[in-house]
């Protein structure tokens, strides 16, 4: 008899894979964590029940959350991650020849363990010499920085559990501060399907801390209603006035630099949300 993995979006919708086998199940000290072979979708990350990535679509969360900020910056040199312990988006982000030191700062070493040995196609850089690994609360690495990182990527999990406080507006002063002069950061901001005050809230309290603030989309068919929104927030330089010279070839599955520009496009009821 099959056995299939339900992730109960809302009260009444949820996406169903069938399992093959269970890899790996513990609770952790901030989660439960389970590593789940699925038929469609590869080896799938599992944390509290909610789908963090799979081997088969997971391409499309890294590489947006990563390339649309890095290639707008004219020169990312030093770069953070906070959460991501899977390590897609390090991956990304040392694909940009102008990076030398990428940190990431994620609070649950056994997703960084587990990464690596179920998920290496994810986390195969994570020992990389430009990579910092560092088990730590982003939230206070944040608060501890200050005009350091070019480019931040807020790579959480939705806001609950030990991603509560990466949600916040005192959590994007912070990035601000922790930021250089000409600094960017980004976030996922779940999808307006269902969380659409999630993205009001946050494009609000992001648009009041930087100059320009931007919302991007990208369709991820294994996450809550497949569509899947980013805000951006730069203190300089606009995303969507990146000028053509600044992109480079890059191996990509998803990314484009005619889809970076294409991504801010919004739907009408999206783009309400930023009104």
């Amino acid at each position: 008899m099959a056995t299939w993995f339900t992730e109960k979006q809302t009260d009444s919708f949820g996406i169903t894979a069938k399992v093959n086998r269970s890899l790996h199940k513990e609770q952790t000290d901030f989660q439960e964590l389970e590593m789940l072979e699925t038929e469609e979708w590869g080896n799938m990350l599992v944390l509290d029940d909610m789908v963090m990535t799979t081997e088969k679509d997971e391409f499309v969360y890294h590489e947006m959350l990563a390339h649309v900020p890095l290639f707008s910056h004219p020169s990312p040199k030093k770069v953070l991650v906070v959460g991501g312990g899977d390590g897609g988006v390090i991956r990304e982000v040392l694909k940009h020849e102008s990076v030398e030191k990428a940190v990431l700062v994620e609070i649950d070493g056994k997703v960084i363990e587990y990464s690596k040995q179920y998920l290496p196609s994810i986390a195969g850089t994570l020992d990389d010499p430009r990579v910092d690994v560092q088990v730590d609360d982003g939230f206070m690495h944040i608060a501890k920085s200050e005009r350091e990182y070019d480019v931040i990527m807020v790579d959480s999990t939705e806001p609950v559990g030990p991603a509560v406080n990466l949600f916040t507006k005192g959590f994007y002063e912070g990035i601000a501060n922790a930021l250089k002069e000409d600094g960017i950061f980004v976030a996922q901001t779940d999808n307006p399907w269902f969380k659409a005050d999630l993205i009001r809230q946050a494009y609000a309290d992001i648009k009041e801390t930087f100059p320009i603030t931007k919302i991007y989309t990208a369709n991820i068919p294994t996450y809550p209603s497949g569509l899947w929104t980013f805000t951006l927030g730069s203190k300089i330089y606009d995303p969507t006035q990146v000028k053509p010279e600044r992109f480079t070839d890059m191996d990509t599955k998803y990314y484009t630099s005619e889809l970076h520009n294409a991504s801010f496009a919004l739907p009408k009821f999206v783009k309400d949300l930023t009104e």
